[in-house]
């Protein structure tokens, strides 16, 4: 499974725009939010020249899968370090993450990040994460609308999240996070989960075994 990808690099004496390619989704928070500088019909299509750093880092920083990433050149402040660990299931779609996330994968390799999107839909090319395959295979997730389990939790949400992507198995979730639904509303608290990849759990977002019963296989990513 590889989790680094080669990133694209774009710079003004300000700041320096970082663009993975296979990260990116097309959430289009980067367009919609500053389309001086996040514009497709330009070459090349980021241009941090366009516009101040402070208005490109907070952009950036609402980019869901973390396909963006800036340095400040100019002395300037780096993308703080969320105070909580969010699991967000989206509806239909990935499992957005914001938080201190570490992602080891079986083979011991790890990355790290405060923005990603991992799929769910147990179809995407570039597991861990999402591709969007989800759209191409009309993937539909009824989460529970409520979780009680661990919501009574009073957490400490210092320190990492760590996510391990298992074989042909869930995501195992490890450190203080809280899971939230589109609205925002915190459903669930808890210390240690397992999460559904393969897509077919009838307990969405939590795995219960359906990877077995269908054979899932993770696969290693191009």
């Amino acid at each position: 499974m590889e989790l680094k990808s080669k990133l694209h690099k774009y710079q003004s004496d300000n700041i320096t725009v970082t663009y993975d390619l296979k990260r990116c989704i097309h959430a289009a928070e980067c367009i919609r939010g500053l389309q001086p500088v996040f514009n497709l019909k330009k070459v090349p299509w980021i241009q941090p020249n366009q516009a101040s750093p402070d208005e490109i880092s907070n952009v950036i920083e609402s980019c869901p899968s973390g396909a963006l990433h800036y340095e400040r050149n100019d002395g300037g402040s780096a993308e703080a370090m969320p105070a909580v660990n969010i699991v967000l299931p989206s509806l239909n779609g990935p499992i957005y993450i914001h938080g201190n996330v570490k992602i080891t994968s079986p083979d011991a390799e790890t990355y790290q990040d405060t923005r990603i999107a991992l799929c769910r839909c147990g179809a995407s090319k570039n597991k861990p994460f999402c591709d969007n395959s989800h759209q191409l295979i009309g993937f539909e997730a009824a989460d529970r609308s409520s979780f009680q389990d661990g919501q009574a939790h009073a957490l400490e949400f210092s320190g990492s999240l760590e996510i391990t992507p298992e074989a042909n198995g869930p995501f195992r979730l490890e450190g203080n996070f809280e899971i939230h639904n589109a609205e925002g509303q915190s459903l669930y608290q808890g210390h240690k989960t397992t999460l559904c990849r393969c897509g077919e759990s009838q307990n969405k977002p939590f795995c219960d075994n359906s990877h077995v019963l269908i054979g899932f296989e993770t696969g290693s990513s191009p």
